[in-house]
């Protein structure tokens, strides 16, 4: 084994893991994370993994009021806040749709609850089993899980990672109170102009965290989120307001905002569904690799175990599994009043929700739970439940629409959240195989943060639907009365998605023109080898959230580029090993910031909204005047320059930043200069 193979810890040692203290701090922290991903994801739709802003955060709080801390306390703290955040993603997915769709006008916490509960237990559970065969004798990467045992090792070495992040948890809440709290600048800022007939726009959310999300994605990702919101804001709806004409509309931008949610934003669903099919298939070998090895019995051993290979064991993992699958049945059946629906829901649960445990376990540690398809295995599992409840809803039982559409969503939420869950558990789990964790210790960890985070996503979503509204969509249809015209609604774009699939499904009312152009348009993409779902994702998404998103990106690849620089001299060649690593180290120092920002920015969101609803609004009460768009965008600029400046200080030293951002504009010109005279040559 490699040195980085062998555990932290070594088996023989048996220091503090699971303490009174770190369930304490450690459901503290998920009731934090798992709240600040519920406001990220409903905002832009893109949740980031808590793992390592957890473990630094943890590291703070425990070693200033303890002296006697272990890295394996650590690590089961950061499990169990992660276990709540990635639990929120799965929920807020689906959830929300039914808001969507009119089912629900509010949050209904029990449901809620019920839901995350058996979603999220039934997903660790799956992956519980699976822990020995991917980890251990599957010995797959899961490079989340890898880098957070270097955050984790680091803290225990002594690092800067941990006031790195403090700085920027720091700044990114007074940036959150600034603008949302005391609404010192707008927001965003937007603009639409008539143009030969049609109409030109531009836009962009003035977000910290979007900005930060940017920067962890990188330039690749950020670039085709971004290509997709030009697709769609920049050719699309210019064409259909050429060809069709434009709503009556005083505000030429909110025009633009109108045909793109009632008619492009479909070419988005079109172009999701195709992505997800497609890359479910063209991960088909992979898949059905970590399926027949995970159904393959093994042989038994009475040989005894060392410490860091307990698990849990296995027959009562499989009991419980079972009574979750029955109290997934029960509440079917109270939920539908269908006890032939219930039935056959819970029984096709019990399957798919092991499927794509399976698959979003083993694709995480393949490919990283960041690229992990859970949206498209959530499309795809929509589909089979919208079949499965269409015959046995529809044509059997004769039940009413609304009814179909509630048993359809009900069943994809519960997996939704399954998947969701599975690939952060694999993560926390080759940490804690790396840091010498006691498994059956930090999977009980991991069964506490799924608990803490189903208690608490439900107030979570009342609060925030409450404060903001869940989905224009659902504010158009209730708006708040100081929101008339829902501009601070929450996108939840996931979840619109979702109603639009649903909805168009049962009531026939979906958008077929724009979602088989969507389709055409994701085949291009696939035939073109780029990342469907990314560009489907920007198109789905309005332009002003892409713009802060590829500027994260771009600040990413200059500053990686700018250690090559600093370290080789030239970026005429592939960088040297000593490059590699110093633009390494610039890399993971921006993650840490850019997680700072995020939670920042986002717990303070969820502590404004607390404020909203207490009908305490700061803006009122200090009287504080709005800055017009152009001071709105300096004061963007001077927090981007904050980020960058903390972002870049793991430069080697001796450079100049603004000299070398002018030789990689350069050398992009020169690349650009140099593939077109080969394409011409070809």
């Amino acid at each position: 084994m490699s040195a980085l193979e062998e555990p932290y810890i070594p088996a023989s040692e048996s220091p503090k893991e699971l303490t009174l203290r770190v369930v304490i701090v450690g459901i503290v922290l998920g009731i934090l994370m798992t709240a600040a991903n519920a406001y990220l994801g409903l905002k832009v739709g893109i949740t980031v993994s808590a793992s390592i802003p957890a473990a630094v955060m943890s590291m703070i709080i425990l070693r200033s009021l303890f002296k006697d801390v272990s890295i394996l306390e650590n690590n089961a703290v950061q499990t169990m806040a992660s276990a709540g955040e990635s639990l929120a993603a799965g929920v807020i997915f689906t959830v929300p749709a039914l808001l969507v769709i009119g089912i629900w006008n509010d949050i209904q916490w029990l449901d809620t609850l019920i839901i995350a509960f058996l979603g999220g237990l039934l997903g660790t559970m799956f992956t519980i089993a699976l822990r020995r065969l991917f980890i251990v004798e599957e010995a797959l990467p899961y490079p989340e899980g890898v880098a957070c045992r270097e955050v984790l090792v680091a803290g225990e070495e002594g690092g800067e990672g941990a006031m790195a992040i403090l700085y920027a948890l720091g700044i990114g809440g007074i940036y959150g109170l600034m603008v949302k709290g005391f609404k010192v600048t707008h927001e965003n800022v937007e603009a639409a102009w008539d143009f030969i007939g049609t109409r030109l726009y531009a836009g962009m959310d003035l977000s910290v965290a979007l900005l930060s999300v940017g920067y962890i994605v990188g330039i690749r990702i950020a670039s085709f989120i971004f290509l997709g919101g030009v697709i769609g804001y920049g050719i699309l709806v210019p064409m259909y307001g050429l060809i069709r004409g434009w709503p009556e509309s005083t505000d030429l931008a909110y025009g633009f905002y109108l045909v793109w949610k009632s008619q492009v934003r479909f070419v988005g669903v079109g172009a999701m569904v195709v992505g997800g099919i497609y890359t479910l298939w063209s991960m088909r070998k992979t898949i059905i690799t970590g399926l027949s090895k995970a159904l393959i019995k093994r042989d038994s051993s009475d040989e005894e175990l060392l410490r860091t290979e307990i698990d849990l064991p296995l027959d009562k993992v499989l009991m419980v599994c079972g009574v979750l699958v029955g109290l997934t049945f029960l509440y079917y059946w109270w939920a539908t009043g269908s006890l032939i629906l219930a039935l056959a829901g819970a029984l096709f649960l019990g399957l798919v929700a092991f499927f794509f445990a399976a698959v979003a376990g083993y694709i995480a540690g393949v490919v990283g739970s960041s690229n992990s398809p859970v949206s498209g295995m959530t499309i795809a599992t929509l589909l089979f439940t919208v079949a499965l409840v269409w015959i046995i809803g529809d044509w059997f039982l004769g039940l009413a629409t609304e009814e179909l559409m509630l048993a359809t969503l009900l069943i994809a939420a519960i997996v939704a959240s399954s998947a969701a869950i599975a690939g952060d558990v694999m993560q926390d789990l080759k940490t804690g195989h790396m840091v010498g964790a006691t498994p059956w210790r930090q999977q009980i960890s991991e069964i506490i943060g799924v608990i803490t985070g189903a208690i608490i996503i439900g107030p979570t979503l009342q609060l925030l639907h409450n404060a903001f509204r869940i989905s224009k969509t659902a504010c158009e249809m209730n708006p708040r009365a100081s929101d008339p015209l829902c501009e601070d609604a929450l996108f939840a774009p996931q979840a619109e998605l979702i109603g639009a699939i649903v909805q168009g499904a049962f009531q026939g009312n979906l958008n077929l023109e724009m979602v088989m152009l969507g389709a055409i348009i994701a085949v291009v993409l696939i035939v073109l080898r780029m990342p469907v779902m990314s560009v489907a994702i920007g198109i789905y998404l309005p332009l002003l959230l892409s713009v802060p998103i590829m500027l994260g990106g771009i600040i990413s690849y200059f500053a990686i580029h700018a250690a090559y620089l600093r370290v080789d001299g030239n970026l005429n060649s592939e960088p040297s090993p000593e490059a590699h690593k110093a633009g390494k180290d610039v890399e993971n120092r921006g993650v840490l910031i850019g997680a700072g920002f995020i939670a920042g920015e986002s717990i303070m969101g969820v502590f404004i909204a607390v404020l909203i609803v207490a009908k305490w609004e700061l803006d009122v009460f200090f009287g504080v005047t709005t800055l017009n768009n152009f001071f709105s965008l300096v004061f963007f600029g001077w927090f981007t320059a904050v980020f960058i400046w903390l972002a870049t200080r793991a430069l080697p030293s001796g450079g100049n930043l603004f000299k070398e951002a002018n030789m990689i504009v350069g050398d992009i010109a020169r690349k650009f200069l140099n593939a077109i005279k080969l394409k011409n040559l070809k």
